[in-house]
C-alpha cells in the first residue's frame, strides 16, 4: 500500500477578509477590467473599420489591443469571481491554464513591442 496524495486545487491567499473589502475589491476590478475592454475594443473596432489605418503601424497596434485582450482577460475575472463569491479556491488546471496564458501573452507582448521598436528604429536610423 503505498501513500499517494494529488493536488487538486490550490487555496489563493485574499486580498481581505471583510466582506465589504472584498465587494471593494470586486468593483475596483470591474471598472479596471471593463475600461480596459471598453479602449482595446474601441482601438480594435477603430482599426478595422477605417482602411486609412490598415498600415504596419496600425497592425501592430492592432495586435498589441488583442493581446492587452487576452492578457488582462487571463486573471482578473478569476479574481473578481472570488472576491464576489468570498471563495479562495482554483483548480490545479485552472491555475496551469492561467499561468501558461499569462506567460504566453506577455511573452508574445513583449515580442511584439520589439518588433515594433525596430520598425521605428528602421523607419527613422534607415529611411528608404
Amino acid at each position: 500500500m503505498s501513500n499517494r496524495s494529488s493536488i487538486t486545487e490550490f487555496l489563493l491567499l485574499a486580498f481581505a477578509d471583510t466582506r465589504e473589502l472584498q465587494l471593494l475589491h470586486f468593483w475596483l476590478f470591474l471598472g479596471i477590467y471593463l475600461a480596459a475592454l471598453l479602449g482595446n475594443g474601441l482601438i480594435i473596432t477603430a482599426i478595422a473599420c477605417d482602411h486609412h489605418l490598415h498600415t504596419p503601424m496600425y497592425f501592430f497596434l492592432l495586435n498589441l489591443s488583442i493581446l492587452d485582450l487576452g492578457f488582462i482577460s487571463t486573471t482578473i475575472p478569476k479574481a473578481m469571481a472570488n472576491s464576489l463569491w468570498d471563495t479562495r479556491a482554483i483548480s490545479y488546471t485552472g491555475c496551469a491554464a492561467q499561468v501558461f496564458f499569462f506567460f504566453f501573452l506577455i511573452s508574445a507582448e513583449y515580442f511584439l513591442l520589439t518588433v515594433m521598436a525596430y520598425d521605428r528604429y528602421v523607419a527613422i536610423c534607415q529611411p528608404l
